[in-house]
């Protein structure tokens, strides 16, 4: 038998197809060792039984004692009380409300109805309903969507010069779960000051999306928001794109939000109980990549994901990815305290694109990585031009990623494949819930909680601690320049020379600052002076 002929039988062994849902898996260029399923079997069924626990209400993160319960947002009957399942159901009955209030034009704002919609958020609070946003937006949206996504100033000046003068029909929502995240904070600072400068009410253009009684809570209530929708301690940020944080601006752009819920619901009873009892997990498309994942990287992650989604819409899927894959699977210690330093570094692009700048590497360097490509089957609405006799453009692309593959294992590189029928609301929803569950059922087989993130605490409190050495900085500089170490010494922060040189290099370069640098030949020699 050919080798193309052992690849297609291999692929028809190992392709999994689902087209009640639209979706396929294709496993057959991950190279499993032999009797690798036979040892995970065990591992496979605990993470199954984990993840039955934690649908059931279990407490999942530990350190902060609460319940994981993404999986309730789209199946609100799995919800582990009345209470809770009362929430769900009332608030998304609440978000088709406001919607619907906003497209009629019965709530608008100062300048008319509202045509734009403004997004203040940052890592889960806007990462997936950008990723939303970009993937299913046509020329029919009812709001245009834009986002302050950071605390860079010219970034925030950037999106408000593409709103121009449409402040006054622009609808703001501010997504912080505890009101504290200083990025989201300042983009609402700056959005405010954005709106009393074209004299216009902030508050009467702004919605909330936070815990109740949080900080921006208490904001949205004394400045008269126009709305508010809750964050729930069980929803983490990185897993509530179907919570309010996503659903509400989905719903304000215009999209089918009930099509993505049934998705995520779809995908779901497909990849919550281990596969078919003539195949077992074999047949259950999460638990394969969480298994391809744990086979490529050794179980230690020494392999890269590279994503490459051969559909512009899905562009954004990669970096949606990072923070999903990445902030759950990182960790430093296992559930029993030993370190491990765990993780599966994600980075992506786009078919064909990649095939002009990186593949290259990935053909014939670095053997560090695998590949996740995206395959979209149908290429528009509508009838295509023929590019060249019998070929679309749409067949160019799809020629392009089964030529990549090919020329990937060539190299020995290996991929899987996941494809979907189209891209609409309904699939958008089965990519979110298959990567999903695969992040917990692989952070189980390495024995970590993919529910906390340490890490991210940890760089918070870091930076914090930069502004209160920044403050002593502007309260100490005088007319007489001064070096970084001199400035350390006399606030305090003798050691951290380093991180005051760094904060007055930041004040000098900004002439709003009053702070002024005498260059030197050294950084150790520049000094700093007020002006």
């Amino acid at each position: 038998m050919s080798s193309k002929l052992q690849l297609w039988q291999r692929f028809v062994d190992q392709h999994l197809d689902f087209p009640n849902i639209g979706l396929a898996l294709d496993v057959s260029r991950i190279d499993f060792p032999a009797g690798f399923f036979s040892r995970m079997q065990g591992p496979i069924e605990s993470a199954f039984k984990e993840m039955a626990d934690l649908e059931k209400g279990a407490i999942a993160n530990k350190d902060e004692n609460r319940m994981v319960g993404h999986y309730w947002l789209r199946n609100p009957p799995l919800a582990p009380s009345p209470d809770i399942r009362k929430e769900i159901e009332e608030t998304l009955a609440r978000i088709k409300s406001f919607a619907a209030r906003i497209h009629s034009g019965q709530a608008k704002g100062s300048k008319g109805p509202f045509q734009n919609l403004l997004l203040i958020g940052i890592g889960g609070s806007a990462l997936g309903p950008q990723f939303v946003a970009n993937a299913l937006s046509t020329k029919d949206d009812r709001l245009t969507p834009y986002f302050f996504d950071n605390t860079d100033p010219d970034g925030m000046d950037n999106v408000l010069s593409q709103i121009g003068d449409g402040l006054g029909q622009t609808l703001c929502v501010v997504v912080s779960k505890s009101g504290g995240t200083k990025e989201t904070r300042n983009g609402m600072l700056e959005a405010k000051a954005a709106y009393e400068k074209a004299k216009l009410n902030f508050g009467a253009h702004t919605v909330a999306i936070t815990s109740a009684g949080s900080e921006l809570d208490k904001v949205a209530v004394a400045d008269g928001f126009l709305d508010r929708f809750p964050m729930w301690d069980w929803v983490g940020g990185r897993t509530s794109e179907l919570s309010a944080v996503g659903l509400l601006p989905a719903a304000l752009q215009g999209f089918d939000i009930d099509a993505i819920l049934d998705g995520a619901r779809s995908c779901d009873e497909i990849t919550r109980v281990p596969g078919k009892p003539s195949t077992g997990f074999q047949s259950n498309p999460a638990a394969l990549l969480a298994l391809a994942w744990y086979s490529t990287g050794n179980g230690k992650g020494d392999k890269i994901m590279v994503v490459l989604p051969y559909n512009d819409r899905l562009e954004l899927f990669s970096r949606y990815l990072q923070q999903l894959v990445m902030e759950s699977l990182g960790k430093e210690k296992d559930r029993a305290g030993k370190v491990v330093n765990q993780g599966i570094t994600v980075f992506g692009n786009k078919g064909s694109t990649d095939q002009h700048d990186y593949v290259q590497q990935l053909r014939d360097g670095l053997n560090n990585f695998f590949v996740t490509f995206i395959e979209v089957l149908r290429d528009r609405h509508g009838n295509s031009m023929m590019v060249e006799p019998n070929v679309t453009s749409g067949d160019f692309l799809s020629g392009f990623y089964q030529g990549t593959r090919e020329a990937l294992y060539e190299k020995g590189r290996q991929s899987l494949t996941i494809t979907l029928s189209e891209v609409s609301p309904f699939h958008v929803g089965v990519l979110i819930a298959l990567f999903e569950r695969a992040v917990g059922l692989y952070a189980s087989l390495i024995n970590i909680n993919a529910y906390h993130q340490p890490g991210v605490e940890a760089g918070k409190k870091a930076a914090g601690s930069v502004i209160e050495i920044q403050r002593a900085i502007l309260k100490s500089l005088t007319n007489t320049p001064q070096t970084a170490a001199n400035i350390a010494k006399s606030i305090g922060h003798p050691d951290d020379v380093e991180t005051v040189f760094k904060v007055c290099e930041h004040l000098a370069a900004n002439p709003d600052r009053g702070v002024e640098k005498l260059p030197a030949d050294s950084p150790a020699n520049a000094k700093y002076k007020k002006v």
